[in-house]
């Protein structure tokens, strides 16, 4: 099994052969980027509970199916980015930044920082949020993929369904746009 912890196609195979331990690794392993590219894209932590949970569901009943062709993580961001996608279709939410607000409120400092650089984090990240509120859906998932979880661009193509230039575009206007929102 050790051999198999470093290697996500491995462990989707094991698990699609019966290996429960090989999906709880699977889930432990790449649970918290997933919920974060969630979160950052919906308008409520009640949607990305749902969504997150679809995503897992969907990757469970579709693990027969499942053929290494891409990375398991390009194949898990993808259906959470199509989940994502649906569900702004049937609701067409409003970009609310309060709920995020109010999450990031709740993330707690690490002990060892002291009061200012807890503010000063906190302070740079709300800021980074209210960037993000601003960009356009698509430029928004390509930094995040990016940023958060340090995809190339072949991979943000496929997750996203557009071409590398696509979304090397959508990168750059992205980070162009953030600067400027973000910089003082």
């Amino acid at each position: 099994m050790d051999e198999r912890r470093d290697n996500d196609h491995a462990l989707m195979q094991a698990y699609v052969a019966g290996d429960a331990e090989a999906f709880r690794i699977l889930y432990e392993r790449h649970r918290g980027g997933l919920y974060r590219f969630i979160l950052y894209r919906v308008d409520t932590r009640h949607t990305a509970d749902e969504l997150f949970q679809e995503t897992w569901s969907r990757v469970i009943a579709s693990r027969e199916r499942y053929r290494p062709e891409a990375q398991f993580r390009t194949w898990l961001y993808q259906i959470a980015h199509n989940l994502v996608i649906d569900s702004y279709r049937r609701k067409r939410p409003q970009a609310s930044g309060e709920e995020n607000e109010r999450i990031l409120r709740m993330q707690v400092a690490d002990e060892g920082e002291q009061p200012e650089q807890a503010l000063s984090t906190f302070e740079q990240r709300r800021r980074l949020q209210r960037a993000l509120e601003h960009l356009p859906d698509e430029q928004r998932t390509v930094f995040l993929l990016r940023m958060e979880k340090g995809l190339g661009l072949e991979e943000i193509a496929t997750i996203t369904g557009c071409g590398r230039e696509t979304a090397k575009s959508r990168l750059r206007y992205a980070l162009k746009r953030i600067r400027e929102l973000v910089t003082p």
